[in-house]
């Protein structure tokens, strides 16, 4: 799943620390397992705290935990927390010149809304303590 590396890391991460949820977590740690810079992690983790799916403590005893237990964290709760979208849409507010590519944006714009609509609603399905590791 590497599609997309902030989503990819948020739900790794959230799948970890859904083992021991107690458990506090800094951002070298979570950066060396999963093979990147704490940096990114505390990038792709601060969307997650202003999502209210985690809390976080400065520190020399502070790091990373869950806000919520995994069974109240959807996977689309960290999708849209992270403010991205799969489907490549095209929120141009050009106005088309041509008739034809002005129908042709707003049908495919609808479709992609759908399309990403759809998306959220099946990630909305899925608990994070559902795919936590053993």
């Amino acid at each position: 799943m590497k599609r997309n590396s902030r989503l990819s890391l948020a739900l790794h991460t959230l799948s970890h620390m859904a083992v021991d949820p107690s458990k506090t977590r800094t951002s070298a740690d979570i950066a060396g397992h999963a093979g990147t810079n704490p940096v990114v992690v505390r990038r792709v983790l601060g969307r997650l705290r202003e999502a209210g799916l985690l809390t976080s403590e400065k520190g020399h005893a502070g790091g990373w935990r869950l806000a919520r237990l995994p069974d109240q964290i959807t996977l689309a709760d960290v999708y849209l927390a992270l403010d991205e979208r799969l489907v490549a849409s095209d929120e141009s507010s050009d106005a088309a010149a041509c008739s034809v590519e002005h129908a042709l944006h707003t049908r495919v714009s609808g479709v992609l809304k759908e399309v990403e609509q759809s998306l959220v609603d099946r990630l909305a399905e899925t608990l994070i303590s559902e795919i936590r590791g053993a």
